[in-house]
């Protein structure tokens, strides 16, 4: 009898399929897709990338180009959907074609922040000592000043284009990667796999690069995230004060500098713009906080 009920209990094990191991970015992905503001976020991103690849087939005029004097502040129309600015050309056109360099914006400047706050944090972190005052002594200098007052210092020292621009919004953002990098890299070069590879005859360098730095992926990452609508906008504010893209670029800062004599007559050439980017950062701001809160162990149920 007993045994007839071993089986029993035997059969029912196999039967029961184990469970499958979640990941830690596929209980994120979960989770911003549950939360509706991080969903919206990451909807208003992958719209932005859609306008900016489809940009030739969207646009109906050429951004610089098809534009007459004759045409100069129309208001929106059937034919010029968002009206036209002070040399007649498409603000609809513009505005799309502007998601381009914003995107080519966000990716530079964050990517310029990224390597080498991740690169200067690590080094802090593990190496210690001296070498760790040196460098959070500069950051701590870089930190004093508001970032858009470093931008434009260093704008006027490199000179006015985007391209200067956005190296100069990328080194702004320097402080904010080493600090999130040097905090975790603080904790985790005391585990026990760091101490193995180590004592195993490991190289600092190697034991940095492949096994601390992977480990500090998840903060950077958000931290990545909520950057890109930072540098958007310091970028844009960039533009506006004439220190950014120059000439006929579609810029939406440049489109503001632009628009703002005729504010009181024609407010449309200003206020798309200004939606455009107050979109795009309000998109990247709640996918980085749905993405923190996703990856946020404390909060895995």
């Amino acid at each position: 009898m007993s045994a007839q009920m071993d089986l029993e209990q035997n059969s029912k094990v196999k039967a029961k399929k184990p469970k499958k191991e979640s990941s830690l970015w596929g209980d994120a992905l979960s989770r911003i897709l549950k939360s509706k503001t991080s969903f919206i976020g990451l909807m208003i991103i992958l719209l932005l990338i859609v306008v900016a690849v489809l940009a030739p087939v969207l646009a109906p005029y050429h951004p610089i180009d098809d534009g007459s004097i004759i045409d100069r502040y129309q208001p929106p129309s059937a034919e010029h959907w968002l009206g036209t600015d002070q040399l007649g050309r498409d603000i609809l056109s513009r505005i799309i074609y502007g998601a381009r360099i914003s995107i080519k914006i966000g990716v530079i400047a964050v990517g310029i922040a990224f390597v080498v706050g991740t690169l200067l944090g690590g080094i802090a972190g593990y190496i210690g000592r001296w070498v760790d005052n040196v460098i959070m002594r500069i950051i701590d200098i870089m930190m004093a000043f508001p970032s858009i007052l470093l931008a434009i210092a260093m704008v006027a020292i490199l000179g006015k284009s985007l391209t200067n621009a956005m190296i100069a919004v990328g080194i702004v953002g320097v402080p904010q990667f080493a600090r999130i990098v040097r905090s975790t890299v603080l904790s985790i070069k005391e585990k026990e796999f760091v101490e193995s590879a180590r004592a195993s005859g490991v190289k600092n360098g190697r034991i940095l690069m492949r096994h601390v730095l992977p480990n500090c992926m998840a903060p950077i990452i958000v931290q990545a995230t909520l950057s890109v609508g930072t540098a958007i906008l310091d970028a844009a504010g960039l533009s506006f004060l004439g220190l950014g893209a120059q000439g006929a670029t579609p810029e939406w800062g440049v489109m503001l500098s632009d628009g703002r004599a005729a504010l009181q007559t024609s407010p449309w050439v200003i206020t798309f713009p200004g939606l455009a980017i107050f979109l795009v950062v309000l998109g990247f701001n709640l996918f980085g906080d749905g993405l923190r809160d996703a990856l946020d162990p404390r909060l895995k149920q």
